[in-house]
């Protein structure tokens, strides 16, 4: 951490009103008695900070300041990934269903609002000046997300009725989950299926029937699912990889350029200001619908399978207007 935020953990440490002692600061700041003694001796000479040693608890403590300038600790903001990622774990703690977890929420949605005011701005400030805007979220059981959550950290196999939203159907498994993931606004356990004998993954909001098994889970090693999750594209997982080609126009480059559609993905900009974009994928359900809600801003290069597919979707989606033109 840098010097400002080792000042608010200083300060944190302190507002407890007992005497700290210098080992507890040294353990918590990871830094060296030396970097501690300078950084107390600022935040006393610039800062204004009341504080002193208690010879008799043997420890720093906040003493009532004398008359003189305010004690002040200087401002402290956060970067967009921390912002997001402080606005993120607020609003999935005010989704849960209410009365649910709610001594133990309480604590943390506090703690979280204290973090988002720890700057010059109060945390009703922030809260009102950014936003998070959801799509696509889907209705999700809590008591079924309980279930899978408790399996997943308890190690013990599930039995679960996964419902299949491209076939239609529902099938029972016995599945050893390994993590769940939030993607796309959603949550989905990715799991060793006992049935398939691979690695799945499974919409949790999907699932109508979970029962945790005394069957302690198939341990699948973090390397194999890395190798599975990050060989395909999105969601869907699978080691059959293959490489899709995609060509965006100029206007659309501007855009699709700044973005990460995948780790591995390769970008460049062709003579004419074209993007071409090469990343790998597995199942191409949703590399699809990716890909045809740029319209006519977007081309598929290769391989030849993919791009079939693709005019096989724009044929269908021309069907029913050409059926009004008909009448």
């Amino acid at each position: 951490m840098d010097r400002t935020e080792r000042f608010y953990q200083i300060d944190q440490l302190l507002q407890s009103g007992h005497a700290i002692p210098i080992e507890r600061f040294l353990s918590s700041l990871g830094v060296s008695r030396a970097t501690f003694k300078r950084d107390l001796e600022y935040m006393r000479d610039r800062l204004n900070a009341p504080i002193e040693w208690d010879r008799f608890d043997g420890g720093y403590r906040y003493t009532e300041p004398a008359t003189g300038p305010t004690f002040a600790l200087p401002g402290l903001w956060f970067n967009a990934s921390e912002v997001h990622a402080l606005l993120t774990m607020q609003q999935l703690l005010a989704d849960l269903q209410p009365g649910l977890l709610e001594a133990q929420v309480r604590p943390l949605q506090a703690r979280l609002r204290a973090l988002l005011g720890s700057a010059d701005h109060s945390a009703e400030e922030v809260e009102r000046r950014f936003r998070l805007v959801s799509a696509a979220r889907r209705t999700l059981s809590v008591r079924h997300f309980e279930t899978v959550a408790s399996a997943t950290l308890r190690r013990h196999r599930l039995s679960i009725a996964h419902f299949s939203r491209q076939t239609g159907t529902t099938t029972e498994r016995t599945v050893s989950p390994q993590q769940l993931i939030f993607y796309r606004e959603n949550w989905y356990l990715l799991a060793w299926c006992h049935l398939r004998r691979d690695i799945r993954s499974f919409a949790v909001d999907a699932i109508s029937e979970a029962t945790i098994l005394d069957e302690p889970a198939k341990e699948v090693s973090r390397g194999a699912l890395a190798e599975v999750m990050d060989s395909g594209y999105g969601i869907f997982s699978g080691r059959d990889v293959s490489w899709a080609m995609l060509r965006f126009s100029p206007d659309r480059a501007r855009w699709v350029a700044a973005e990460t559609w995948h780790p591995q993905q390769i970008g460049s900009f062709d003579t004419s200001g074209r993007w071409v974009l090469e990343l790998p994928y597995n199942d191409p359900r949703e590399l699809l619908m990716d890909v045809l809600k740029h319209g006519a801003a977007v081309e598929v290069l290769a391989p030849e399978s993919l791009r079939q597919q693709v005019i096989s979707e724009l044929d269908a989606a021309r069907l029913p207007y050409l059926a009004d033109l008909e009448n």
